[in-house]
């Protein structure tokens, strides 16, 4: 099934048109239990490019890379994938954007995705102590040498992002955006949205779906207690804030089932609504879930269900941070000034 053109929006400025809605492959690999085996992760990717849902955001290279050799259809991607988070480091604490990172962290990706070229290379966290304007020097570098196509960056304060489009061209910023956080929307967020909007870029907006919450499918705690869900460590899923959190999800649900469609369908089309410029990446590890997803593009909220959405989620704030204390400081990162 080919992609309609209604489902295409311009990315950034001067970008290519890609599909609305992107594909978040973090889960496959890491951080939601255990992954499957590649055989049912290669089922996912293919049930993917028959649907048209060809936005794909990378976590594990190596399972796309064999994806790659295997179907020789990596021209049908467009790939994004990340580097910031020293791969050497299990606990993900250790942040390295500098120059010299940034440059051996493409050659390693380009290596492992079995390709010559990165559609997007994002700096998927900055190092505070490292000016943005030396990691958009080797993103610059990499550009002319073809390695990539588009620069974005991910969590950085509208301080950051101002700096690095003053040194060269940026398309994207990636940031959590969802019902359950829409910090970007203001001063919290750095007003990042806004910026975004003022230097023409492209919104990316990953967990669009809270990590699974907003999905309704998460009833209990006991979702979340496989070995690997890293999401039993997080606030907004710990304690007395989980069923607090799932009393909201159970009015979105109410919202959805009026309107015939389930709660990730409703989660997803109210991004969508909230500009042209907004490109959530939901993830999945399975087919049925990837299908009702790309089924939100066929959703079309009206003004006032869009305002009744947001007003449900106003009245009763979600409960708990969005990720533990130590990576909170992660988060619309501000960089060295030069």
């Amino acid at each position: 099934m080919a992609v309609d053109s209604s489902e295409l929006r311009k990315f950034g400025k001067d970008g290519p048109h890609i599909p609305a809605l992107g594909l978040g492959l973090m889960g496959m690999s890491m951080m939601y239990g255990h992954p499957g085996n590649d055989e049912e992760r290669f089922q996912v990717l293919d049930r993917a490019i028959q649907l048209g849902a060809t936005h794909w955001d990378s976590s594990d290279e190596i399972l796309l890379g064999k994806w790659f050799a295997r179907t020789g259809k990596r021209s049908q991607v467009f790939l994004a994938t990340k580097f910031g988070f020293v791969k050497s480091v299990p606990d993900l604490s250790q942040i390295d954007s500098s120059y010299g990172y940034t440059k051996r962290a493409c050659n390693e990706s380009l290596r492992l995705l079995n390709t010559h070229y990165i559609d997007l290379y994002y700096m998927h966290r900055a190092d505070p102590k490292t000016p943005i304007e030396q990691t958009m020097k080797a993103l610059i570098e990499l550009k002319a040498e073809g390695k990539i196509r588009y620069i974005g960056l991910s969590e950085v304060s509208s301080a950051t992002l101002r700096r690095a489009c003053k040194v060269g061209q940026v398309h994207a910023v990636q940031v959590e955006y969802s019902l359950f956080e829409r910090d970007i929307e203001g001063s919290k967020g750095t007003n990042l949205i806004q910026t975004a909007r003022e230097l023409g870029l492209a919104i990316v907006a990953y967990s669009p779906l809270g990590r699974g919450q907003l999905t309704g499918s998460l009833n209990r705690k006991e979702s979340i207690q496989n070995h690997g869900d890293w999401r039993s460590a997080l606030p907004r899923f710990a304690g007395d804030n989980f069923d607090s959190n799932l009393q909201l999800v159970e009015r979105l649900q109410a919202i959805a089932g009026s309107k015939g469609i389930t709660s990730s369908q409703l989660a997803l089309s109210w991004l969508l609504k909230q500009g042209h410029d907004i490109f959530p990446i939901p993830g999945t590890k399975r087919i049925k879930y990837l299908e009702e997803n790309w089924k939100s593009l066929n959703v079309k909220l009206t003004d006032e269900e869009e305002n009744l959405i947001r007003a449900s989620v106003q009245a009763d704030e979600v409960v708990g941070a969005r990720t533990i204390e130590s990576a909170l400081s992660q988060c619309y990162v501000d960089t060295l000034e030069l």
